[in-house]
C-alpha cells in the first residue's frame, strides 16, 4: 500500500521505500536477494502471464526468452531508476507509467516476497511496515541526488566497505557503471553526465558527507 498522502502521479519520479517490521532483517542471504530480484524484474508489468512459481520452474533458456518477449510488448507499471536491497529495507527510484502502477508494483512485489519468506523460514504475518513511504522527485537536481543517495546507502549504512560499493550486487549500480542491458532505465540519469565514469565520480564524491548525515540523522531522528 502507499502513503495516502503522497498522489502518485504518471509521468513522475518518486523516491519509495520500506522496511522490515520492527527493523527486523527482510532479506537474509545471496538466495533471498536473487529471489526479490527477480521478483522485481517480473512484476514490474501490468499484466504478468504467470505466477512467479511457476515461472521459476520454466527451464533458464524460457525464463530468459519469456521475460525478453515481456520487455518487448509488455505493458509496464512502472519504470525502475535506481534501487537498493539493503538487509533490512530497500530504496527505489521509480518513474509512474501507468495509472496506479507503483502502488500495484510495490503491492505485489511485498505480497510475493513475503509469501516466499514467509514459506522458506517457517513464520507468519506481514514482512513490511504497513504503507511504503514515497517522495515525490521536483527536479532534475533532486532526482540526480536522490539515485546517489540510493546507490550510496550500503556504504552510509556500514553494510560493506568503501572498496566495494562499485560491485554491491544488489543495487543498480553496476549496472550503472558498465551499461550493460539490464531492466534499469539508467537514461534519466546518465543523460546529465559525459560518461558513466562521471556518474561514478559524482557518487564516490560524497561518501564521508553522506556518511556524517547518517550519523546525524540517527542522532535527531526517531526511527
Amino acid at each position: 500500500m502507499a502513503d495516502i498522502r503522497i498522489p502518485l502521479v504518471n509521468g513522475e519520479f518518486y523516491h519509495v521505500y520500506n522496511r522490515g517490521v520492527a527493523k527486523r532483517p527482510t532479506f537474509l542471504n545471496k538466495r533471498d536477494y536473487e529471489q526479490t530480484l527477480l521478483t522485481i524484474i517480473y512484476y514490474r508489468f501490468f499484466n504478468t502471464p504467470m505466477k512467479l512459481s511457476r515461472l521459476k520452474e520454466l527451464s533458464i533458456d524460457e525464463r530468459e526468452n519469456l521475460l525478453i518477449k515481456m520487455e518487448a510488448s509488455s505493458k509496464p507499471l512502472i519504470k525502475i531508476v535506481s534501487y537498493v536491497l539493503m538487509p533490512n529495507h530497500f530504496h527505489f527510484l521509480l518513474y509512474q507509467a501507468t495509472d496506479g502502477g507503483i502502488s500495484k508494483f510495490l503491492s505485489t512485489f511485498a505480497n510475493s516476497y513475503t509469501k516466499y519468506f514467509n514459506t522458506k523460514y517457517e513464520r507468519v504475518g506481514p514482512l513490511f511496515q504497513g504503507l511504503f513511504k514515497s517522495v515525490r522527485i521536483e527536479g532534475d537536481e533532486q532526482l540526480l541526488h536522490v539515485s546517489r543517495y540510493i546507490h550510496l546507502n550500503p556504504v552510509i549504512s556500514y553494510v560493506i566497505k568503501e572498496s566495494d560499493l562499485v560491485s554491491y550486487r544488489w543495487s543498480s549500480l553496476p549496472a550503472f557503471l558498465k551499461k550493460e542491458s539490464s531492466f534499469v532505465w539508467t537514461d534519466p540519469i546518465l543523460e546529465n553526465f559525459s560518461s558513466p565514469m562521471e556518474y561514478k565520480k559524482f557518487v564516490l564524491d560524497q561518501i564521508d558527507y553522506g556518511k556524517k548525515l547518517e550519523e546525524i540523522k540517527h542522532l535527531i531522528l526517531e526511527d
